[in-house]
Order: C-alpha cells, then sequence, then structure tokens
C-alpha cells in the first residue's frame, strides 16, 4: 500500500495515516481536529483534506457516527487519503472527494450539511518566500484557492445553523471576520494558540454559524501548547490524547505549517 518515500504515522486505537515528505501534518491539524470535532450523526466536509489527517481522528474518536466527505484537488494527495481509508476499514464513515473546491456543485450537495472544516494556505500568494516544491507551495500560499474561495464554498455546503471552523495566523483575523461575515458565517468562537506564556499567540481557531445572528462572539482561553516547564500541557496532553504515546518529544514543535 506504501509509495516511495512514504510512511504510516500511527494516530491511535489502530488508526494509521499515509504520509510523505509533501503531504504530512502538523500541530495545527491536531488542534483543529478537536476544535471542530463533529457531533453524533453530524454531515461533515474538510475542504483541502491533505492526506486525510482529520477525517482519520475523528475515526478515531467517533467510530460509527462519523460521516465525513474529504475534499483534495492534489492527485496524490487523494490518492494517499483513499489508501488510508481502505486500510483503516473507514469507507462507510470517510468519503474522498476528488475536485476543486470553487466547483462542487456536481459532486456535493449544497446546503445540507452540519459543519465544514478547513486548514487553509496561510500566506497570501505571492507573500514571503514560496517553497520551489508545487506541493508545499499549494500547502502555504493562497495559489490554488484563497481565502474567500474556502469561506464562500463553506457556505454554500452548510445548512442554516451549520457550523464552519478553520485555523489561521493570527495577523490575518480581521480578514478571516470580515470574509466570514461577507458569506453569512458569523464568527461565534475564537481561540488563540500559544507556544508558552511568555510568546506572542502563532495560530487561532474560529467557528463560524451559517446565518447566525450578528454578534456574541465567545474568546476561549488561550491554549497554551507547554506549562512553565516547558513540557506538554494538561490541555495539549489530552488532545494529543493516544497520539504520539512515549513520543511526546518529537510531537512537540513550534506551531509551524
Amino acid at each position: 500500500m506504501l509509495k516511495d518515500n512514504e510512511h504510516y504515522e500511527p494516530l491511535g486505537k489502530n488508526i494509521k495515516v499515509i504520509v510523505s515528505d509533501k503531504h504530512h501534518f502538523s500541530t495545527d491539524t491536531i488542534l483543529l481536529a478537536d476544535f471542530a470535532m463533529p457531533k453524533k450523526h453530524d454531515k461533515s466536509v474538510e475542504l483541502g483534506t491533505g492526506c486525510g489527517t482529520i477525517p482519520l481522528i475523528w475515526a478515531r474518536e467517533m467510530g460509527k457516527n462519523l460521516n465525513v466527505t474529504a475534499v483534495e484537488i492534489q492527485d496524490d494527495a487523494y490518492d494517499m487519503i483513499k489508501r488510508s481509508v481502505l486500510i483503516n476499514g473507514l469507507g462507510k464513515y470517510i468519503h474522498p472527494v476528488h475536485g476543486d473546491l470553487r466547483n462542487l456543485r456536481s459532486k456535493l450537495r449544497y446546503g445540507y450539511y452540519d459543519l465544514v472544516v478547513s486548514n487553509p494556505p496561510y500566506k497570501l500568494s505571492g507573500s514571503g518566500i514560496v517553497n520551489p516544491d508545487k506541493e508545499k507551495m499549494l500547502a502555504r500560499h493562497e495559489e490554488s484557492c484563497t481565502l474567500e474561495d474556502i469561506v464562500s464554498c463553506a457556505s454554500r455546503l452548510l445548512q442554516f445553523g451549520g457550523r464552519f471552523c478553520m485555523c489561521q495566523r493570527p495577523e490575518r483575523l480581521s480578514d478571516v471576520i470580515e470574509t466570514m461575515r461577507k458569506y453569512h458565517l458569523e464568527p461565534k468562537r475564537l481561540r488563540f494558540v500559544q507556544q508558552r506564556q511568555n510568546k506572542e499567540p502563532k495560530l487561532f481557531l474560529i467557528e463560524g454559524r451559517r446565518g447566525g445572528n450578528r454578534g456574541f462572539l465567545q474568546t476561549m482561553p488561550v491554549l497554551f501548547i507547554e506549562d512553565d516547564k516547558g513540557d506538554f500541557s494538561e490541555e495539549m496532553r489530552r488532545i494529543y490524547g493516544c497520539y504520539k504515546t512515549g513520543d511526546t518529544d518529537s510531537a512537540k514543535q513550534e506551531i509551524n505549517k
């Protein structure tokens, strides 16, 4: 089942994901999976699933209560998630879709889903240092899709009252809130993530509601990656759970795409 430069990464409870140097996951992915955990029997979608880590983490936690469609545009990443779903025996619960989120009308039902989640590219097209590797460039820069593409797609997919969850860098918070409101997704939960107390936030997690009333944004307590001793915080140990058991040193890292 593995191809060149691929390996299995265990996620706990006998769930594993195929990763490679080009398609893998980071701390951000795990935090977003926890923040956006579906409710029982939610109809869910992940936009830009990559190697499929978020649906597989959800499967680890939810089992047969999961129903998620995982959308990916890149051929090799789509092939990886298909194989990960197969080796884990999760074909009834995770449904990979090969497609461009800017044109999903023929593939997914609009106004149907309870939850949409996305871990988007963090950097604007043409900003910063552009990675020469195409796959890594697409993961980090808004080349194949923009923030507006993602938010507008999520809005179309969600039914009234449905949730949209994403993560992004703090410097783009105003862009995210402005774009969510443009597409009728009212921000309702916001949480900043810091490596430790003396560091500025490197990430935020946000949830918007389709058609929600304006205002009443809940700002949650800051999530600290480390405690004052430099070890994983108690909350991070809960979030990681059975993943990386006995290997927390390699898991603990700066939040970095």
